[in-house]
């Protein structure tokens, strides 16, 4: 997961560059050698500090290392004709594998200033790597933001989506495995971990011949490089990356394996693709040529696992219509919906996973549909982790069908006949198509079309330049970023033309990418072509807006490969149902009051803030005085996975820990922690981040876990450093070099007020019970959420 201060890293490197180095594509290439060249030399220091010797940088290469280029004795020419003659010298350099040669293969220095070149490695510097997907994450953000990867439809596959479809294919130790479109192999790394892990007494040849049975193919140089040095990093020695067009090169057409996994790019070049003939669905689109690329090319008893946009799902055009025929006669047994924003920062696109597998297909007549609504992350842009996770819960379903071909679960999947499928029309694949057709079957209200009982008003933007940010005129919307929870949010930009096209209590329906989230306007608005209002004429205006907002996710617009909208005409065919007015009434009335109950609850949540009152006469000690700094940077057991903390993994003001990492991998830069630590984050953004762990694991060095003793409880130093009050205290006075954070001995020296152990107990006993009471709402507003959830599901007739 793309991490802020990567991203912040990378922007600034591209700012020192582009003076200098005008052309996008150098800078990539310049940042993407400095990245690698750091990334060597890290491996060599952490071999050297575990007793080893340094092996890339040895001999006459030894005097390229990094640290000789940041010795501040060096002068400013020096150390840029030693950098320059490092990068140009490194392809020869024979104590690096040859993979590791051919990235430095042709590199050249295309500036010869000085202060550029020390700014630009200081930035670099600043890069540390717990495992080579740091160098990955890095690349593929630069790629994004310099538009060379939306532009190729390539977009980073997070690591959990990668993780679950692996567990779903579920590849074997003598399979062969192959990504089409490696990008930087995060498939072919799970798809080995996940075997290491099913088979711990794996034989020297059974390891030696597993190595074998892993192929990638991409069809851009630089990925192909990145690829082969993240695979030898994860213990390949000879990868098999490919350089190679999947979809116009004929050479390796004959070439089939057991298991495919992918996420092929979502959209094809400019110009076309010019495809062989070799294909059974003739097409000119990139996805709809991969996925028959992977089905094509599976063995027998092969398995696949491919990440789709939406277009492969229902788009009406002929090549489209026929890919979805041949997979499901053929090959598909299931289709899992994601969420949109899973790629979230590189796009908001909608994709779904489609699993084939040519013996279960043959099995089964009917088509299972999955619905993952979350999949443990925020859809922002910065995909914060969330408790909300469906993927461990579809992953059951996936594999009790595997074994039954029979779900029991109803809300999140269903299965559909192969005939009925194959019967309609477009061969549509949206599992919500069928789930709200079987909704409607069952219902007792009529359906409507929502054109026939409110109007529809599609936004339009203001013409030239009638913006401000002073609140001076109309306020003005565009699109789902100004959304709430209930009601539409404050806004941030107003407009001296006068239009105002919603007024007061229209519903405000997204439409475009997300299409159908809905808030309510609390006034007179301008709405721009990002939004549409809706506005009652035959219907409560309540009980169409929670009847809309229960449909969130299922309202499905004109489709696209990247980008997602709906119509006014298409807003008016959405069908809903329509009880006589005052059963209308009834409703809302009972939804109000469940919301008002949520709502509470919510107020209550987010203001409660623990207070511990400070006794004047109790003494203060030194932190150090009643507790240690954790130093100990343990190995781990080979076969043991721990969970992996960093400062986004702990909840800001409770503490809660929500862990999405879990690693078997020893890592130096790292602290070990278990239940009688207390973590505390040394990072001035983060005053807040404190955590109880009540487990065992590593965390970052940021992270810093203190060992109280029995002078001090271990509950109440958790609420003492949560409280802000004290933590300033410790910050003040220190910071980094890039970002403001306090040493150790500043955080051991920070007095703290220390009453009797009975008196410590006393506090943490009351706050417990305080924090109970909040807990009882957390679970109150959930219960009322299910509630509300119950009554729509009611009205549309779902069980």
């Amino acid at each position: 997961m793309l991490d802020a201060q990567t991203k912040s890293k990378i922007d600034s490197a591209r700012d020192i560059l582009v003076g200098k180095v005008p052309d996008p594509k150098s800078q990539v290439e310049q940042i993407t050698i400095a990245l690698i060249y750091k990334f060597m030399d890290d491996m060599d220091r952490q071999s050297e500090e575990l007793g080893g010797k340094a092996t890339f940088f040895a001999g006459d290469f030894k005097k390229y290392r990094w640290a000789q280029l940041l010795d501040k004795r060096l002068g400013g020419h020096e150390r840029l004709l030693l950098y320059a003659e490092g990068i140009e010298k490194m392809n020869v350099n024979k104590n690096i594998p040859q993979l590791f040669r051919d990235i430095f293969k042709g590199v050249f220095l295309p500036y010869r200033d000085p202060e550029t070149l020390n700014l630009f490695l200081k930035e670099v510097n600043g890069f540390t790597y717990e495992h080579s997907e740091r160098l990955g994450d890095a690349y593929e953000y630069l790629l994004s933001v310099l538009g060379t990867q939306g532009d190729a439809g390539q977009f980073r596959t997070p690591r959990h989506i990668i993780d679950f479809i692996v567990a779903v294919v579920d590849p074997k130790k003598n399979e062969t495995v192959l990504d089409p479109a490696c990008g930087t192999a995060g498939f072919l790394i799970s798809a080995f971990k996940h075997i290491e892990r099913n088979n711990e007494n794996l034989t020297p040849d059974e390891r030696a011949r597993l190595m074998t049975n892993f192929r990638g193919y991409d069809i851009a140089p630089d990925m192909v490089r990145l690829s082969r040095a993240n695979m030898y990093l994860h213990g390949f020695a000879q990868p098999s990356i490919h350089e190679y067009d999947t979809l116009t090169s004929e050479e390796r057409w004959d070439e089939r394996c057991d298991v495919i996994m992918a996420n092929p790019p979502f959209m094809s070049p400019k110009g076309g693709i010019r495809p062989h003939n070799r294909f059974s669905i003739k097409a000119k689109r990139s996805e709809v040529l991969f996925v028959d690329y992977m089905a094509e090319h599976l063995n027998p008893s092969g398995r696949a696992g491919i990440i789709v946009p939406e277009g492969i799902i229902f788009q009406s055009q002929n090549a489209y219509k026929a890919l979805r025929k041949m997979l499901i006669e053929n090959y598909l047994w299931a289709v899992v919906s994601l969420p949109a924003g899973v790629f979230n920062p590189y796009s908001g696109v909608k994709t779904s996973i489609l699993f084939l597998d040519r013996n279960l297909a043959r099995r089964t007549d009917d088509l299972l549909f999955v619905k993952v609504e979350s999949d443990g992350f925020d859809l922002g842009a910065q995909r914060r982790p969330i408790e909300k996770n469906d993927l461990p819960e579809a992953l059951n379903i996936l594999e009790s069908y595997k074994k039954t071909q029979k779900i029991q679960e109803r809300k999140m999947a269903l299965t559909v006949s192969r005939k009925r499928l194959l019967k309609s029309g477009d061969i549509n694949l949206s599992g919500d198509r069928y789930r709200v057709a079987a909704a409607r079957l069952n219902g007792k209200w009529p359906m409507v079309k929502l054109g026939e009982v409110a109007d529809v008003i599609a936004g339009q933007s203001p013409e030239g330049k009638h913006y401000n940010d002073i609140g001076n005129g109309t306020p003005f919307y565009q699109g789902k970023t100004e959304f709430g929870e209930m009601y539409i949010g404050e806004p941030k930009i107003w407009t001296t033309q006068i239009t105002k096209l919603a007024e007061p209590g229209d519903i405000l329906m997204s439409v475009r990418a997300p299409v159908g989230p809905v808030n309510l306007a609390t006034q007179g608005i301008c709405i721009g072509r990002g939004l549409a209002a809706i506005r009652e004429k035959k219907i409560h205006q309540m009980f169409l807006f929670y009847n809309l907002k229960s449909m969130q996710g299922k309202i499905k617009g004109s489709g696209g490969a990247v980008f997602d909208s709906i119509s006014k005409t298409q807003i008016e065919e959405i069908q809903i149902p329509l009880p006589p007015l005052e059963i209308q009434q009834q409703i809302v009335a009972e939804l109000d009051g469940y919301r008002k109950v949520i709502e509470g609850a919510r107020q209550v949540i987010a203001n409660y803030k623990p207070t511990i009152r400070i006794d004047p006469e109790w003494p203060r000690v030194k932190l150090g005085e009643v507790c240690r700094q954790e130093r100990r940077i343990a190995s781990l057991k080979a076969e043991l996975q721990l969970p992996y903390l960093g400062l986004e993994d702990i909840e800001s003001g409770t503490g809660r820990i929500h862990p999405n990492i879990f690693t078997n991998e020893a890592i130096s830069t790292s602290f070990t922690f278990g239940p009688s630590h207390v973590l505390y984050s040394k990072l001035r953004p983060y005053l807040n981040k404190v955590a109880l762990p009540d487990f065992e694991g590593r965390c970052t060095t940021e992270l810093i876990p203190i060992l109280p003793s029995d002078r001090i409880q271990r509950t109440y130093l958790f609420w003492l450093l949560l409280r802000q009050e004290t933590v300033t205290v410790a910050m003040d006075g220190k910071t980094g070099t890039r970002m403001p954070r306090a040493d150790m001995e500043l955080i051991m020296n920070m007095e703290i007020p220390l009453p009797p152990l009975a008196i410590q107990r006393e506090i943490v006993a009351e706050i417990k019970a305080e924090r109970a009471l909040v807990e009882a709402n957390r679970k109150l507003a959930e219960i009322f959420e299910a509630k509300i959830k119950a009554k729509l599901d009611e009205i549309w007739g779902e069980e």
